[in-house]
């Protein structure tokens, strides 16, 4: 396994001297750690024993017709390119199935890769060629055929636990992306943090996807909820919109930053929206209604 990362992470470096050379300008390729090279390079010489952090980057590109941007989102596991390329592709002008068809036909023109072979730089390359057409495309017919079937969508409810949740700045990224997209919820902020995101599944996956990356740790979806609709989805909903729920923590404001929120009010909240049986799955203690 050693050899393995060390022969991945000498062709990731490889493949970050391509990409910069192609885009020298300054923050152009915008790395999450501006240390990650540096990391790898030192791991690489004998520097560091422990495994140096994934390199996490995103890149612009300027389309000149029609005149939009792409922004390319990539992760490289410490396998690749032996192992499959993290990345997604997005843009304030597609809509989301524009979006969604864009990334499904890029993952499939990578997965003709054979393992071992870098493909960042194809995946830049294919967007520049073919990225405008997704823009082109129109719009489908509003008005539905007779005799078209009604459409099925998923609409998805997740469970998302860590163990914190203070920053400022990690806070307001969460309250956008849930404003953003067409989604509703909560995000309890302290210690424990908790995220309950739902709506249909597109709008989930990628609030998912914009609060991880980069990839952050101690986080992970404890329990998902889906469920097939032909409707619009709001009779399926538990909230009615996205904001933050603050609750009175036990110990000390002050100074320290190690709260624990009363997850007896947590609780009551949770019934209030009939979710009580996710208590348990969230922290593994049974709840116990008041009222006994």
């Amino acid at each position: 396994m050693e050899s393995s990362v060390r022969d991945s992470l000498q062709l990731q470096l490889v493949e970050m001297e391509m990409l910069l050379s192609m885009f020298p300008g300054p923050g152009e390729v915008r790395l999450e750690d501006v240390n990650a090279l540096t990391a790898v390079r030192r791991f690489l010489g004998g520097a560091r024993e422990a495994l140096p952090p994934r390199i996490e980057f995103e890149i612009t590109l300027q389309m000149e017709e029609p005149k939009v941007t792409i922004d390319l989102q990539v992760a490289m596991p410490h396998l690749y390119p032996f192992a499959a390329l993290q990345l997604f592709v997005r843009s304030p002008q597609l809509d989301r199935a524009q979006q969604l068809l864009l990334n499904d036909d890029l993952t499939s023109y990578l997965g003709a890769f054979d393992p071992g072979e870098l493909c960042v730089c194809a995946a830049v390359q294919w967007l520049r060629d073919h990225g405008a057409a997704y823009f082109l495309r129109p719009k489908p017919e509003s008005a539905p055929s007779p005799r078209a079937k009604p459409v099925k969508n998923t609409f998805l409810r997740m469970w998302i636990y860590s163990h914190h949740i203070y920053q400022q700045d990690l806070r307001k990224k969460i309250l956008e992306a849930g404003k953003r997209l067409d989604v509703t919820g909560f995000c309890m902020t302290g210690k424990p943090g908790i995220i309950c995101v739902e709506g249909f599944k597109e709008g989930c996956e990628e609030f998912w996807r914009t609060i991880r990356y980069p990839s952050w740790r101690h986080i992970s979806c404890k329990h998902a909820e889906s469920v097939e609709t032909e409707g619009d989805g709001q009779d399926l909903r538990l909230f009615h919109s996205f904001g933050e729920l603050l609750l009175e923590a036990h110990g000390d404001y002050g100074l320290r930053k190690d709260y624990h929120m009363d997850l007896g009010r947590f609780l009551e909240f949770l019934k209030k929206h009939k979710s009580e049986h996710i208590f348990q799955i969230l922290f593994g203690i049974e709840s116990k209604s008041s009222d006994a």
